[in-house]
């Protein structure tokens, strides 16, 4: 069956862009800081907008964030966020380049207390749930995801609300929302099966 062909989540068929997410990294469970900080600043970039504009423009950000590593970020000035103002490649919004500055520096705090901020956010991984059918019957936001999103907040993260944040959880693998036809859920199943949780 070739790639186009596969049975997938009808959001992941086309742009091609939207397929290869789809297919090697939606879902997929993710321990990595610097993965895990990246996706939730772009899910708050993403805020009002569709993915697949982050999408296009997530070189271009990671460019303009150092790869988003927290340590790097962390040492952002009001000049940088000037530069970041002027860049077209990515989302110029102040509130929002902010908040990935701000973001990184809250990430450094969690990983000095807690070791990682992946310890933080796997803590909040929900049980296993049967598999969805359509995505209509997926969540926008679920028990899990309100209360991480407290915690984010409570520990200084901005633009996580619950919604953002279920949909960071979803991209990260917490949760595996690939519906029940979908290939890929079988795939992202056995990854989450062998993960060891930080």
């Amino acid at each position: 069956m070739s790639t186009a062909t596969k049975a997938r989540c009808p959001w992941g068929n086309d742009p091609p862009i939207y397929r290869d997410y789809h297919d090697d990294e939606w879902g997929r469970p993710v321990v990595d800081d610097i993965r895990i900080l990246e996706k939730l600043c772009l899910e708050g970039f993403q805020s009002g907008l569709s993915w697949l504009t982050v999408l296009r423009k997530r070189e271009n950000f990671r460019a303009a964030f150092a790869g988003f590593d927290p340590a790097v970020v962390a040492e952002f000035t009001d000049a940088d966020v000037e530069r970041l103002l002027g860049d077209a490649g990515i989302i110029r919004h102040r509130g929002k380049i902010e908040a990935a500055i701000n973001n990184a520096r809250a990430t450094l705090a969690v990983q000095a207390e807690l070791g990682s901020l992946a310890t933080l956010l796997w803590r909040y991984e929900p049980k296993p749930s049967d598999p969805a059918a359509t995505m209509g019957s997926l969540p926008a936001s679920t028990p899990e995801s309100v209360a991480l999103s407290k915690e984010l907040r409570r520990r200084g993260f901005k633009f996580v609300g619950p919604t953002t944040v279920y949909s960071a959880m979803q991209a990260l693998g917490l949760v595996n929302d690939h519906l029940e036809t979908c290939f890929a859920r079988i795939q992202v199943e056995r990854e989450r099966k062998k993960l060891k949780r930080p």
